[in-house]
């Protein structure tokens, strides 16, 4: 079983996608983005990670293919790594989606059984499938696993490694092109470090 969990959030995609909710939506890196994703081999080149995971969108795979290269692995494409799909939401920002769907904010505010977004995907399945990824990863023969992926999936693979309810996603900020690294112990899960960003360029 693997002992040492590293998820890393996909660079920065410009401001044309700030602040609003991009998750089926495939965009790609910018050239901050692209010079971020160069920075992270060396950040990870040190932890040793033998297996690297992508979601399957382009802003993660352009963050992974740059380290990977360098850590002399292939980045092998999960599905389950893919962001929520905010359905009728995507592109648009906070207060757009509020003005429109103020009883779907609060049901998702509230994270209630059964919420799904608007014409996208249920928070039930996502959960299943963050679950599912984040247990194939601690499967894993190799000592250290690498996934690049996006802010939900990281949020909600920390929610369950180390046990917590899943309604507890909201309370992690997880900023772009950072590393998240879980270490496990018989099957239980420690965040030992989070949002490091420190080898990355400005």
């Amino acid at each position: 079983m693997a002992r040492l969990l590293l998820f890393v959030r996909h660079g920065s995609t410009g401001d044309e996608y700030a602040r609003r909710y991009i998750g089926r939506t495939d965009v790609s890196l910018d050239a901050a983005g692209r010079n971020q994703a160069t920075a992270l081999g060396g950040l990870l080149k040190t932890l040793c990670p033998a297996r690297c995971y992508s979601s399957p969108l382009r802003r993660a795979l352009e963050t992974a293919q740059p380290a990977a290269a360098l850590l002399e692995l292939r980045a092998e494409v999960d599905p389950d790594l893919r962001e929520v799909d905010f359905g009728l939401w995507e592109g648009k920002s906070f207060e757009e989606i509020e003005r429109t769907y103020p009883e779907a904010v609060s049901e998702w505010a509230a994270l209630a059984d059964g919420f799904a977004f608007p014409g996208g995907e249920s928070l039930r399945d996502f959960v299943d499938r963050v679950r599912r990824v984040a247990d194939r990863m601690v499967a894993d023969p190799a000592d250290a696993v690498l996934a690049v992926t996006h802010g939900g999936v990281i949020r909600m693979a920390i929610c369950h490694l180390l046990g917590l309810p899943y309604r507890s996603y909201m309370l992690f900020g997880v900023r772009p092109a950072s590393l998240t690294a879980i270490e496990m112990f018989d099957g239980k899960g420690v965040l030992a470090e989070m949002n490091n960003s420190c080898c990355l360029p400005e």
